[in-house]
């Protein structure tokens, strides 16, 4: 188990294999699919978009085993800050590969909650039109602050509320596949524009801007690796709840795609800022709108829960190792969870809500691209190097096909973004890299250790 470095106590294995699914899936699923189909379709004008989320869905596949790997070894809250610092050296590049990680979850952490939060106020501008801009943005900032009083006790019983959600999750989901089955027009589907697959720089950007948005929706399979020191046999069930959730998820995603783009005349789909509600409100009426948009919010708020839970270990794991600021390193009292981490992330992912939800997709997932993704990929290879006989640990089928897809579809995603955000990525890099350096020659860490 994890242990606090200031106080000795130890966080709670209370998360059993359908509870750590569920945080999964509910991360997973979270307003994203309800929102951003309409941008697949946009980004590659017409129904091909299918191809990037077949696309995007193998490459978190991929990616979701190098997660499960580094996982199954090291199962401890944080995950990715401990995957880092054992791949690239404890005391060495480790540790500035550990900083880095832990400086983009400042950032990443905050996006993603707020991601949930502002699809959430979007889907109540369907039910509400006539919501201001400034009332969206205090409804979405006020979800986040909700979260925070919700997660605020024992993981046990966080366990049996993240069932509870992931049974709407996926009943929402199931509803809007079958309401799609009986109007299903396979013409539609195959209503390529002219040029659809001409091999052009536009198709490439397209395809690049659709998988981008697909690996967004896809996100959060590696909740569960987050989770690491709160799961039960942490070894067999944090690559079952990886595994499981992409396919179920994927299976998910790919379905409602077919039945909304099946139904309905993709140039209508494009056009659409809220496509669950408008596609069931095309099949059954106004009243199936309205009420797909409810469970739609109680989808997102889920999402927020599930992002909230996961991302508030990070800071919480830097601090107990001694590597941040020492109050995030503090458990509750009695209920054994971090208290000052989780209060950070909330209100940070509440200021977060003023950005829109296209602007937080596209920072988030390239900064995270260029920051820990594609360093993971390369870890893998390296924790094996140091350790090739571990016992019960998770071995990725194919190796090591599946880590070099997932680090080329991370590069490809990142460049294909366009220059800006990379700009973005990098800058935060150099940013980050000047703090630890500064930090390690005050405290004498490497590369300033004395030897």
């Amino acid at each position: 188990m994890d242990t606090d470095a200031q106080n000795g106590q130890q966080l709670d294995r209370g998360l059993g294999l359908f509870g750590a699914i569920s945080a999964n899936v509910l991360d997973m699923v979270g307003v994203g699919p309800f929102l951003t189909i309409p941008l697949a379709i946009a980004a590659m004008g017409g129904p091909q978009a299918m191809v990037g989320w077949v696309l995007g869905a193998l490459l978190c596949l991929c990616d979701g085993m190098v997660w499960a790997e580094l996982g199954s070894a090291m199962p401890r809250s944080g995950g990715p800050y401990y995957y880092l610092k054992e791949a690239y050296g404890k005391k060495s590049l480790g540790q500035l590969m550990g900083f880095l990680f832990l400086w983009q979850t400042l950032l990443a952490g905050p996006l993603t909650i707020a991601s949930g939060a502002v699809g959430f106020s979007e889907y109540m501008s369907f039910i509400y039109p006539k919501l201001a801009h400034g009332q969206l943005v205090s409804i979405a900032a006020g979800i986040c602050l909700v979260n925070i009083v919700l997660l605020y006790r024992n993981i046990r019983t966080i366990d049996y509320i993240s069932v509870a959600m992931t049974v709407i999750v996926i009943g929402t989901c199931g509803w809007v596949i079958a309401s799609g089955v009986q109007y299903f027009r396979a013409a539609n589907v195959f209503d390529f524009p002219s040029g659809a697959f001409h091999m052009s720089t536009a198709f490439w950007a397209g395809l690049g801007a659709t998988s981008l948005i697909a690996v967004y929706d896809y996100g959060g399979y590696s909740n569960a690796c987050l989770l690491g020191g709160e799961i039960e046999y942490p070894q067999k069930n944090i690559p079952r709840a990886v595994i499981y959730s992409i396919l179920l998820v994927a299976a998910l995603y790919l379905l409602m795609n077919l039945s909304i783009i099946g139904t309905l005349n993709w140039h209508d789909v494009q056009r659409s800022n809220a496509i669950a509600a408008d596609f069931m409100q095309s099949v059954y009426g106004h009243w199936a709108g309205l009420l797909v948009s409810l469970l739609v919010l109680v989808v997102s708020f889920g999402s927020v829960f599930a992002n909230m839970l996961g991302f508030s270990r990070i800071p919480y794991a830097a601090a107990a190792d001694g590597h941040f600021f020492a109050p995030f390193a503090r458990l509750h009292k009695t209920g054994r969870f971090p208290t000052v981490s989780l209060v950070f992330m909330g209100v940070a992912s509440a200021v977060a809500c003023l950005f829109t939800l296209s602007e937080l997709i596209k920072v988030l997932i390239v900064v995270q691209a260029i920051f820990q993704f594609a360093a993971q990929c390369v870890a893998v290879e390296l924790i094996r190097r140091r350790n090739p006989r571990a016992v019960g640990v998770y071995r990725m089928p194919l190796y090591p096909f599946p880590a070099a897809v997932a680090l080329l579809g991370w590069i490809y995603i990142a460049v294909s973004s366009g220059m800006r955000y990379v700009a973005i990525g990098l800058g935060m890099v150099a940013i980050g890299t000047t703090i630890y350096l500064f930090k390690a020659k005050h405290e004498r860490e490497w590369p300033f250790a004395v030897v």
